[in-house]
C-alpha cells in the first residue's frame, strides 16, 4: 500500500549503483538547461525572471517521491505560462503585488483540482482531449508565445493585449523604431541554439547562448547602448509563504485553475506514456500522476512558484542524458538551489532579447508539422477539427480554443456514434465467413434472407438510424423476404432507448411477416433481451453462435416449407 501513495519506495529500495552516473549526469544537464528556460518561462507568465528559478525547485522534489515517471521533467513549461499570463493579466495588473498573488494563488489551485481529481480516480480524463483538438491547440500556444516574445527581440514596446493580432499590428506599426542591436543579439542567439541542436542535442545551447550574451553585454557594455537586460536577481531560497486564501479569489481563479489543471496532467501524461513506450520497465499511473502534480503543485505554491508541469525538451533531454530514475529530477533542483545561493548576481548583464531566442527556440518543437500533413492525408474531418481549434486559440484565446476544440470532439463523436457503419454481407463461397457485399465480389446471398452486421452497440443515439437501415434493406426485398439475421458480435451494450428500438424494429418486421434472428451476442447483451422479454419463442430459433449457423438454420427451414409446399400442391393433383 505505501509503494502506492509513495512511489519512491518502488525505485529506491531497489537503486542500482550503475544507474548513478546516468541519473547525475542527466540531472545536471537538465538543471543546467532549467536555468535560462525557467527565467524565460518566467517572464512569458509576467513575473520577474527568479520566479522561474523558484518554479524549478520543490515541484521537481516532491514530484520525484510521488510521480509514477521514471524521466518525467517537471517544472516551467512555456504553454502553461502563457495560459497564466492570459488569465491574470484579466484580473491584477502585470508588475504588481496583486499579479504575483494571484499567480501563486492559481498555483495552489491548480495543484489542489489536481490533487482532487487523482483522489477521485478521474484520470480517464486524459480521453477528453483528442490529438488533433491538442495538436492544433499547442500550435496555436506556440505562435502566439512566439508573437509576445517580439518586443524584447526587437528592443521595442508593443501593446499589451489578449488579443494576438493587436500585439501584430502593434509590431509592424513600431517596426520602423527596432533597436538593431538588440534584434542583432536575438537572431544571433536563435542561430546559435538551432545550430548546436543541429549538430548534438545534448550540448545545453540554451545555456552557451546565455553565458556568450551575458558576456558579450559586460564586455562590450551593450546594456549602456539600449539593450535591455534582467539586471539584480535576488539570491537566496524561496520563503515558505501561505497564500492569502479568500472565497472572492477561488471565485476568480477557479475556471483558469480548472482548464490549467487539465491541460497541465494532459502535457504531463503524454510525455510520461511517450518515455514508458522507450522504457518498458514501469507503467505510468494516470491517478497517481494527478495526485503527483497536484501535490507538486500546491507545495510549489507556498514556496512562491507558479504553475508546472513536465517539459518535453527537458524530458526529452533527461532521457537521452541517460537517466534511469527520480534522483535525476533531485539533482536538477539541486543546480537551480546552488545557483539561487551562489550565481544569481551572475545574471545581472543577462540580455532579454538571448532570452526571448531561448523561447522562440523552444515553441517551434510544440508544432507537430508532420502529423498535420499526416492529418492532411488520411482524415480531412480530423484535420478540419484541428486547423478550427487552432484559429479560434490564435483569434480568440486559449481557454475559447480548448472549449471550442473539446466541444467539437464531442460533437464528432456523436455524430459518429449517431451513423455506425452498417454492413449488408454474404458468405465466402465454400467457406463459413461473411463480408460485407460493397467490399467483396463473389458472394452468396439470397432473396429471402437479408443478413446485417451493426458495428456499434444499441443506444438512444443511433437506434433510430440502424432501424431505418435494417427497414430500407428489407423494403429493397419486400414479397421475398422471410427473415433478417443481425450479426450483432460487435455489439457491446444496449441501453433502455435501445430496447425499446429493437422491440419497435421487431414488431414491425412481424407485421410484414419477417422473421428476426440474432448471431453473436455477447452474454450481457442476450441478458438484457431475456429481462425485458423480447422473444417468445425459444432461444435456440432466436439467438446462433455464429452467423453460419443461424443462415443454415434459415436455410434448412426454408427447404423444410418448399417440401411440405411441394407435397401439399402433389396430394391435390392426386
Amino acid at each position: 500500500m505505501i509503494k502506492k501513495i509513495l512511489p519512491i519506495f518502488n525505485w529506491l529500495p531497489n537503486y542500482q549503483k550503475e544507474h548513478f552516473n546516468g541519473d547525475l549526469f542527466a540531472g545536471l544537464a537538465v538543471g543546467v538547461m532549467l536555468i535560462p528556460q525557467g527565467m524565460a518561462y518566467a517572464m512569458i507568465a509576467g513575473l520577474p525572471p527568479v520566479y522561474g528559478l523558484y518554479t524549478a525547485i520543490f515541484p521537481q522534489l516532491i514530484y520525484a517521491i510521488f510521480g509514477t515517471s521514471r524521466q518525467l521533467a517537471i517544472g516551467p513549461v512555456a504553454m502553461d505560462s502563457l495560459l497564466v499570463a492570459a488569465g491574470i493579466s484579466l484580473i491584477a495588473t502585470e508588475g504588481t503585488e496583486a499579479y504575483l498573488t494571484f499567480t501563486i494563488l492559481l498555483a495552489f489551485f491548480v495543484g489542489l483540482f489536481q490533487f482532487v481529481l487523482g483522489i477521485a480516480r478521474m484520470g480517464f480524463i486524459t480521453n477528453l482531449l483528442s490529438k488533433p483538438v491538442i495538436s492544433g491547440f499547442t500550435a496555436a500556444v506556440a505562435f502566439i508565445i512566439a508573437i509576445t516574445q517580439l518586443k524584447d527581440l526587437i528592443g521595442v514596446t508593443l501593446v499589451k493585449s489578449n488579443r494576438t493580432y493587436e500585439v501584430v499590428v502593434s509590431a509592424f506599426d513600431n517596426i520602423g523604431k527596432t533597436h538593431m542591436l538588440t534584434l542583432l543579439i536575438g537572431v544571433a542567439g536563435i542561430l546559435l541554439i538551432y545550430a548546436l541542436k543541429k549538430w548534438n542535442n545534448k550540448i545545453p545551447g540554451s545555456f552557451i547562448a546565455l553565458i556568450l550574451g551575458i558576456a558579450a553585454v559586460y564586455g562590450l557594455g551593450l546594456h549602456e547602448q539600449g539593450v535591455e537586460i534582467v539586471e539584480e536577481i535576488p539570491s537566496g531560497l524561496p520563503q515558505l509563504i501561505w497564500p492569502d486564501f479568500s472565497l472572492d479569489a477561488f471565485r476568480r481563479l477557479a475556471p483558469l485553475a480548472g482548464t490549467l489543471a487539465l491541460i497541465s496532467f494532459i502535457e504531463a501524461y503524454s510525455i510520461g506514456k511517450a518515455m514508458e513506450s522507450k522504457e518498458r520497465t514501469y507503467k505510468i499511473i494516470p491517478n497517481q500522476e494527478l495526485i503527483a502534480l497536484g501535490l507538486s503543485n500546491i507545495v510549489g505554491a507556498l514556496f512562491q512558484a507558479f504553475p508546472a508541469t513536465a517539459g518535453f525538451s527537458r524530458t526529452a533531454v533527461n532521457y537521452s542524458s541517460g537517466a534511469k530514475t527520480p534522483l535525476a529530477a533531485i539533482f536538477s533542483a539541486s543546480v537551480i538551489i546552488l545557483t539561487l545561493l551562489f550565481l544569481t548576481p551572475f545574471f545581472y548583464y543577462l540580455p532579454n532579447a538571448i532570452l526571448a531566442s531561448i523561447i522562440m527556440i523552444a515553441v517551434v518543437n510544440l508544432i507537430e508539422f508532420n502529423y498535420i500533413k499526416y492529418l492532411w492525408k488520411t482524415n480531412k474531418i480530423e484535420f478540419a477539427l484541428l486547423m478550427v481549434t487552432f484559429s479560434v486559440t490564435f483569434a480568440f484565446g486559449m481557454v475559447e480554443g480548448i472549449v471550442t476544440g473539446v466541444a467539437l470532439s464531442i460533437l464528432l463523436l456523436i455524430y459518429r456514434a449517431a451513423n455506425p457503419h452498417i454492413a449488408v454481407l454474404g458468405r465466402i463461397k465454400g467457406y463459413t465467413e461473411y463480408r460485407n457485399l460493397k467490399r467483396f465480389d463473389d458472394l452468396e446471398s439470397w432473396s429471402h434472407l437479408l443478413i446485417i452486421r451493426i458495428d456499434a452497440p444499441f443506444v438512444f443515439v443511433n437506434i433510430q438510424t440502424i432501424k431505418d437501415r435494417i427497414l430500407s434493406e428489407a423494403l429493397k426485398r419486400e414479397g421475398k423476404l422471410k427473415r433478417v439475421i443481425i450479426d450483432a458480435g460487435p455489439v457491446s451494450y444496449i441501453d433502455a432507448t435501445g430496447i425499446e428500438g429493437i422491440r419497435e424494429l421487431i414488431e414491425t418486421l412481424r407485421t410484414k411477416e419477417i422473421e428476426m434472428l440474432f448471431s453473436e451476442v455477447i452474454g450481457p447483451v442476450r441478458d438484457v433481451f431475456s429481462k425485458n422479454n423480447l422473444f417468445s419463442e425459444k432461444a435456440s430459433a432466436t439467438f446462433f453462435l455464429t452467423t453460419d449457423e443461424a443462415v443454415n438454420y434459415c436455410l434448412s427451414e426454408e427447404n423444410k416449407n418448399d417440401h411440405i409446399s411441394f407435397a401439399v400442391q402433389a396430394s391435390k393433383i392426386v
